[in-house]
C-alpha cells in the first residue's frame, strides 16, 4: 500500500466522490488520511464516509446517544493528490543510491515524503 497517514488524497469512487462547494458546484472530495489499515487494505480519511453510531453512556461520554464518525474506506477508492499539479496521481516506487524506497508521482515526478 502506497498511502500513508498524513497524505492528502482524492476520493475517486463511492458515495463521497463529489462534494458541493459554497457556490453549489460539484467538486472532487479531498481529505487527509488519519489512519491506514494495511491488513484490510482500508484507509480512514477525514470527513469522508461519515456514519452514525449509537453509543451507550460510558464514563468518558456520560450522555451517550448518536454520534457521527468517519468509517474506513477501501484504499482502491482514493488516489494521492499531487502537490505540483493539484490533481490525483498514480504513485510508483523509486530506489535512490542509498537503497531507500521513495514514492514518486507518475505524472510529474514529484517525490512524496
Amino acid at each position: 500500500m502506497l498511502i500513508k497517514a498524513g497524505d492528502t488524497v482524492v476520493v475517486i469512487a463511492g458515495k463521497d466522490k463529489f462534494t458541493v462547494d459554497k457556490k453549489g458546484n460539484k467538486v472532487p472530495t479531498t481529505g487527509k488520511v488519519l489512519k491506514v489499515f494495511p491488513k484490510t487494505n482500508k484507509v480512514l480519511v477525514e470527513g469522508v464516509n461519515k456514519v452514525k453510531k449509537h453509543q451507550k453512556p460510558t464514563q468518558a461520554n456520560q450522555n451517550g446517544g448518536i454520534i457521527e464518525m468517519e468509517a474506513p474506506i477501501d484504499a482502491s477508492n482514493v488516489m494521492l493528490l499531487d502537490p505540483k499539479t493539484n490533481k490525483p496521481t498514480r504513485v510508483g516506487i523509486k530506489v535512490d543510491e542509498k537503497n531507500n524506497k521513495i514514492r514518486v508521482s507518475k505524472k510529474s515526478g514529484y517525490e512524496f515524503k
